[in-house]
């Protein structure tokens, strides 16, 4: 019975590491210039590329709290920023996922994008950039339980 258990357990704790190795789930962004919460972003996997959609944005004060993207170009532009995909086409290329593309709606630019996990899956390294992956920021998200 106490070999059933172990296993049982064991699978358990399999299970969460495996759901940690991934960055499918719900984001805390949090803005690399003021260090303030900006966003709860969902990433999902469909057919093997990670998206990601604005569930929810924490304005300041006085903002708007359900703005629309004035400066984002084509099908986007002045559609509501929460419900809106920033994130696209991200596959998974040795240990990171690359390829694709984040929209930043404060400016309306895409860049290109590859992030990475670190702390055992709790945080997400998220690299936009222009051209070469060193002309561009980095932004560290945080998992959300």
């Amino acid at each position: 019975m106490a070999r059933c258990w172990l296993g049982l357990l064991m699978l358990l704790m399999t299970s969460i590491v495996l759901a940690d190795s991934t960055p499918a789930g719900l984001w805390r962004t949090i803005d690399d210039h003021s260090g303030k919460e900006k966003s709860l972003i969902r990433i999902v996997e469909v057919t093997g590329e990670f998206q990601g959609t604005i569930e929810k944005i924490f304005p300041e004060p006085g903002e708007d709290p359900n703005p629309n993207c004035e400066k984002c170009p084509g099908n986007k532009k002045n559609k509501p920023i929460i419900g809106m995909m920033i994130l696209t086409g991200l596959k998974k290329d040795n240990g990171l996922w690359s390829g694709g593309e984040i929209l930043d709606p404060q400016n309306g630019k895409t860049y290109r994008c590859k992030m990475w996990l670190e702390k055992q899956g709790r945080e997400l390294h998220v690299r936009g950039f222009i051209g070469v992956a060193l002309l561009g920021r980095t932004q560290v998200w945080k998992r959300e339980e």
